[in-house]
């Protein structure tokens, strides 16, 4: 009895020891709040991206070209015409536009303006109307020839003139749509956050085995910790970078072989999506952006990492660091979504979600200054986050801010 009341008392004195070295810790604390932190963060990435949506519903246009008493007939036919369709089904807003010497180019270049997304314009006589429409603008271009027959059986009420008989025809945009530069926004968002949570994290527990064999101890006397730190930062970005370009090159293959053998209808519909500098520099400021966000999240991580004693605090400070990725995905998503807005600026500015904004204002916006800015601004935080990282694992774990100590220390160890 007296063996079993023992292993009873070792066995809890174990347990409280464990629960209270878990407990009392400020990592366990984010991880009781995790839940909270989640749904925050899921209802900031939620709102962006409805956000996004309704951005480019209010972008959307169709136009009737016309003028004095007819364009007040259109108007006026719009409106009753609108009350037939539910709220998910109405037709993109309504523009009426007066008609200039040539009303073809006049519809072309209206398609072809940036900032609004226009699906279809008529022009000409109501009798026998002429409906420019982009590929996925069909429903768009019916509307407009239902809309020109009411207009033309309001102005001849009471006689048997036949009604209006449109003529349709398909259009490409020479640019992207608003729409498409807005999708071209989240994914690249999106696909930086995804490679980011999959890579940066990794550098976590990269000063784990130096801190368990004393080898970090030999390093800081040899060379500075600042090095050390660099050194361990890029060595895992060129495992990241072999990553990504192998990966890079798999999808790059079979979306050329997906491309061949894709519908005409869904291909044009992809045609639409694009980055608003251009491909070529959107793929460079990509890469950049990608270097940026893995070196000032890898630092961030390397010095949480650091500053982790056992295997069982390096398990700990997963979920933070998962937390800290998806609270940079939610700003940057709401950025892209409302790219003239205070948040996209404070998103921009701020270091850590920089990359993630500025990648969808490649995508929003054709400026290219801002980004020769950006890549500065985040490197300079980069060597201050690295900085600060190293000053803190040497005052913190080394417990010693004087090399003569660091030295001393190396050579015990040694």
């Amino acid at each position: 009895m007296n063996g079993f009341s023992r292993l009873v008392r070792q066995t809890m004195t174990i347990a409280r020891r464990d629960f209270v070295a878990t407990v009392f810790t400020p990592t366990f604390l984010l991880f009781l709040l995790a839940p909270l932190l989640m749904l925050g963060f899921g209802t900031i990435g939620g709102l962006g991206a409805a956000t996004m949506a309704k951005s480019g519903d209010s972008k959307s246009r169709i136009v009737f070209i016309a003028s004095g008493e007819q364009a007040r007939t259109v108007i006026a036919m719009d409106k009753q015409l609108r009350r037939m369709f539910s709220l998910a089904t109405q037709p993109a807003d309504l523009i009426v536009e007066a008609p200039s010497a040539n009303p073809r180019a006049q519809a072309k270049a209206l398609i072809d303006r940036k900032g609004v997304d226009t699906y279809a314009v008529l022009y000409g006589p109501l009798e026998r109307p002429q409906i420019l429409h982009v590929e996925n603008g069909p429903r768009s271009a019916e509307y407009l020839a239902e809309l020109a027959s009411q207009v033309l059986r309001a102005e001849r009420a009471g006689t048997d003139a036949p009604l209006s008989e449109a003529t349709k025809t398909v259009v490409s945009r020479t640019t992207t749509s608003s729409s498409g530069q807005g999708q071209a926004a989240f994914f690249s968002v999106f696909a930086l956050f995804i490679v980011s949570l999959m890579l940066a994290g990794q550098v976590v527990g990269t000063m784990a085995e130096e801190r368990s064999n004393k080898v970090i101890e030999i390093l800081a006397a040899a060379v500075p910790l600042e090095s050390v730190f660099f050194g361990k930062l890029l060595g895992m970005f060129g495992v990241a970078l072999l990553f990504l370009l192998f990966w890079g090159t798999v999808v790059v293959n079979l979306g050329a072989n997906a491309a061949s053998v894709m519908p005409p209808r869904l291909a044009a519909g992809l045609s639409e999506i694009g980055p608003a500098v251009g491909l070529v520099p959107y793929g460079m400021l990509f890469l950049a952006y990608f270097v940026m966000a893995y070196m000032l999240l890898g630092a961030v991580f390397l010095g949480l990492g650091a500053q982790a004693a056992t295997q069982r605090e390096l398990q700990m400070l997963s979920l933070p660091i998962t937390i800290f990725q998806v609270a940079m995905f939610g700003f940057a998503a709401a950025a892209a979504a409302s790219p003239d807005s205070w948040v996209a600026t404070a998103a921009e500015l701020f270091p850590f979600s920089s990359p993630f904004a500025m990648a969808a204002r490649a995508a929003n916006s054709p400026e290219l200054w801002r980004h020769f800015a950006a890549l500065a601004w985040q490197a300079m935080w980069v060597v201050i986050t690295v900085t600060i990282a190293a000053r803190l694992f040497r005052r913190g774990v080394l417990q010693s801010g004087s090399p003569k100590i660091r030295r001393k220390k190396a050579v015990v160890a040694a």
